[in-house]
């Protein structure tokens, strides 16, 4: 398996985990997550990204370039900001792994890849959110050592 920055031939097998996701929301949250088959970005905005240096994608791969798992990143900072300390952070706004070979280190893999690159560029901290209905995902960063960073709370009325 190899973990690199994604390319433009990686957004069908991108497209395939991010409708996997999709599913995984609305299964957990059907009032707030359509399920048929959306996906959070376009393939427009996958191209887009791929070129932004503040929001690096990166892919887990087999030997034959098939997309196994992702990480969506974020670079973060609040220079200036009033109340907030000026530090740089890697938000990683989506990490998913094709539910055919969960559990085979190729989540941790990219997470700890993830973490050398957010070093590599000087970040204080790496944060995601992790929706309450995704248990399984929860358990699996507190497995990384992540911690709660803070709480989202709702009223439905």
């Amino acid at each position: 398996m190899e973990i690199r920055r994604a390319k433009e031939q990686d957004i069908p097998g991108i497209d395939s985990l991010l409708e996997q996701v999709c599913m995984v929301h609305h299964m957990g949250r059907p009032d707030l997550f359509q399920g048929n088959h959306n996906r959070k970005y376009t393939d427009v905005q996958l191209k887009e990204m791929m070129t932004d240096g503040e929001r690096p994608i990166f892919v887990a791969v087999d030997e034959a370039q098939k997309v196994l798992g992702y990480a969506f990143c974020v670079m973060q900072q609040h220079p200036h900001d009033n109340v907030l300390t000026d530090i740089r952070t890697l938000y990683i706004d989506d990490l998913c792994v094709d539910e055919k070979i969960r559990r085979q280190r190729v989540g941790r893999s990219l997470y700890e890849y993830v973490l050398r690159y957010a070093r590599e560029q000087g970040c204080y901290n790496v944060t995601l959110n992790a929706w309450s209905c995704n248990p399984s995902a929860i358990s699996f960063y507190e497995s990384c050592g992540m911690k709660p960073q803070k709480i989202g709370m709702e009223t439905i009325l």
